[in-house]
């Protein structure tokens, strides 16, 4: 298992939590609730490790286009970056739900 950490600025608080996915074979849960500090912070626990690159990329790519302050937790059992999108838009979504 490898575990990598992000951080990003926010403009938007976060009010609520969120649990999205499971942790399964190709898929991944995210757990996202307020951030404590008004930034946003992600922690990404995976079984797949030697891709901190590419993960960074995609959590850029979400990052440009979601402003909320919100703590993060991913948990990863193999997830394409495709999925990782998914999971991420479907937890933005519920935010606004």
């Amino acid at each position: 298992m490898e575990s990598l950490s992000f951080s990003y600025p926010a403009r938007e608080a976060v009010a609520s939590r969120v649990h999205v996915g499971v942790v399964g074979s190709g898929d991944l849960e995210v757990l996202l609730e307020p951030s404590p500090d008004g930034r946003a912070h992600v922690t990404v626990t995976t079984s797949v490790p030697g891709f901190g690159a590419v993960w960074k990329n995609v959590l850029d790519r979400f990052f440009s286009r979601f402003d909320g302050a919100a703590a993060i937790e991913i948990n990863d059992f193999g997830a394409t970056p495709g999925v990782v999108m998914l999971r991420l838009e479907q937890a933005a979504e519920a935010l606004r739900a």
